[in-house]
């Protein structure tokens, strides 16, 4: 999906089974800035988090980092993302966009993040190359 024309919101989200990093951004600046760390178990508290930050953001899209294996093919880790990927679009009613990440922590390490960077960092990374690619 083209995200030219208007300016347009985005929220990201880099989907990890502890913990899933959340980011906010614009098509305007193409920066993004990591905003929070939710715990993702349980499922109900995770959801209620992110409503609560969709209500406060209004997003127009969101964005999920796909991880995938170095030639670009399918692992768990995938999986996992195209599901909660599904559920945001169900739950949501918004465009739902994967977003490649294998290049976020080379990206992160060449900005100066830690391999321990938090997850919302993460997130922005993904956010960031996203719209840079757009």
């Amino acid at each position: 999906m083209s995200m030219g024309g208007a300016a347009r919101t985005l929220l990201a989200f880099d989907f990890g089974r502890r913990f899933i990093g959340v980011a906010i951004g614009n098509t305007v600046t193409g920066d993004a800035r990591p905003i929070e760390r939710i715990a993702a178990e349980p499922v109900a508290r995770r959801f209620e988090r992110i409503t609560a930050l969709i209500d406060e953001w209004a997003p127009d899209a969101l964005v999920v980092g796909l991880p995938l294996g170095r030639d670009g093919e399918e692992q768990p880790a995938s999986v996992a993302a195209r599901r909660f990927a599904r559920q945001l679009e169900g739950r949501y009613r918004r465009p739902v966009v994967l977003a490649d990440e294998r290049y976020s922590s080379l990206a992160a390490q060449a900005d100066g993040v830690s391999a321990a960077a938090d997850d919302a960092d993460a997130a922005a990374i993904i956010l960031r190359q996203y719209l840079h690619e757009e």
